[in-house]
């Protein structure tokens, strides 16, 4: 029997009693209480913080975002937290579908789901049917067939025959051809991963619309074989011209056969899981909206990687790598973005920013600016900093200085909601 927890960042979960669940502290089965710390340790060994371990009935998520399924039924739904406030689950859901969609450049067919959004769909539920959909509108258009060279013995001439084969054939088997022919078929790699998708979302899914057409869709596929080895088929993910229609369908492949979810989490069991580190989400979305905003004015690089802090012997040693890079005729700027909940009204003199991260902006000015230009800080708008907030530019020099800018996560407009302080 499937059950389904939703937190968010942070948020403690215990198999001790508890009045009520709330986003930020839940209470989950022993068993998926045991599978969850032996998760965290696999992470750890990998250095990716994903829990912390309070006591033995008690653990606290880290700033990874998505779903987690445990082998035992547990659905584990991650949300962001962008406000110590109280909020809704479908507010946060609804945030971060789109810094999913927005960060991995995922196309979404919204039209399909003016009905979905009403019920306030969990996130996984959510991936099943925009793998559903785009895989609904590949097969209309048509799977990719391909040739497939068989070698066989039949009693009829098809195809080549084997002459090397035939001349050895024994006397009693004179009868029988050695034929070499092509079938023209849709076992290729990319069909075979949507058809592993499709059987995972087959038993995954607890939504009945989702579960009607999976089983629909999977009955057209019946002759098509499963992939037995995702990772290869994959990295062989053809981008031939005559493939464009494809690729719409491979990311939300990747999210179901777990290809982005840290290694550790894909070993053994294999429920439809998806892990992001909050602060690249974060980081990823800004650059887009940011090149939304910017159109053809200008460029938006992200993780810069061309310079190093210092040398030695003839090498450079301690590599940079500044966020983003916007470059607007001669004008450029190079940002980091924080997850990190900003209060410009209690956090002294200072509004609780990081003495490292500006010796790290003094660094990048060195380097990329030639210790002359702008330098952002770009941290999530809340009520405790607002976009309307006011705090002044620091400043290196005269030629130099560093903007705290608020990005507003809230805004449903595609706008770029940046304010210098």
């Amino acid at each position: 029997m499937t059950s389904t927890v939703v937190v968010r960042e942070y948020a403690y979960l215990t198999t001790a009693p508890i009045a009520a669940n709330t986003l930020d502290r839940a209470h989950i089965s022993e068993s998926a209480f045991r599978w969850l710390v032996e998760l965290g340790q696999q992470f750890r060994r990998n250095g990716l913080p994903l829990f912390e371990l309070d006591s033995q009935k008690l653990l606290r998520l880290d700033n990874y975002v998505g779903v987690l399924e445990s082998p035992c039924g547990t659905v584990i739904e991650v949300l962001p937290k962008h406000t110590t406030e109280q909020i809704s689950a479908p507010e946060a859901r609804a945030l971060l579908k789109r810094l999913i969609k927005a960060s991995m450049q995922l196309s979404v067919r919204e039209a399909d789901f003016a009905d979905v959004e009403r019920f306030e769909m969990p996130i996984r539920e959510w991936l099943i049917t925009c793998f559903l959909n785009e895989l609904e509108v590949l097969l209309k258009r048509g799977l990719q067939f391909d040739y497939q060279v068989r070698e066989e013995e039949a009693r009829f001439l098809r195809g080549q025959l084997d002459i090397a084969k035939q001349l050895r054939q024994p006397p009693g088997k004179a009868h029988v051809f050695n034929i070499r022919h092509d079938l023209f078929l849709p076992d290729r790699p990319e069909n075979r991963l949507i058809k592993s998708a499709l059987v995972a979302v087959c038993s995954a899914t607890q939504d009945n619309d989702n579960w009607r057409l999976a089983h629909e869709m999977l009955s057209q596929l019946l002759q098509l074989p499963e992939s037995s080895d995702p990772k290869a088929d994959f990295k062989a993910w053809s981008t031939d011209r005559l493939l464009t229609h494809y690729r719409p369908i491979k990311p939300w492949c990747e999210f179901i056969l777990n290809q982005h979810v840290p290694l550790s989490v894909s070993g053994g069991w294999r429920g439809i899981s998806m892990l992001f580190p909050m602060e690249k989400l974060f980081e990823n979305y800004v650059a887009e909206q940011l090149r939304r905003a910017i159109g053809r004015k200008g460029t938006v690089r992200t993780q810069l990687a061309t310079e190093y802090l210092c040398e030695h012997r003839g090498k450079g040693v301690f590599k940079l790598r500044p966020d983003i890079e916007v470059v607007i005729g001669d004008k450029r700027w190079i940002m980091d973005t924080k997850w990190k909940l900003l209060d410009v009204y209690n956090g002294g003199a200072t509004y609780g920013l990081s003495e490292r991260d500006f010796y790290q902006m003094l660094a990048y000015s060195y380097k990329y600016l030639e210790l002359k230009g702008n330098l952002a800080l770009i941290y999530p708008a809340w009520s405790k900093f607002p976009r309307e907030a006011t705090t002044e530019t620091f400043k290196f020099d005269q030629d130099l200085n560093v903007s705290v800018l608020a990005f507003d996560l809230m805004e449903e407009n595609e706008s770029l909601n940046l304010c210098a302080r």
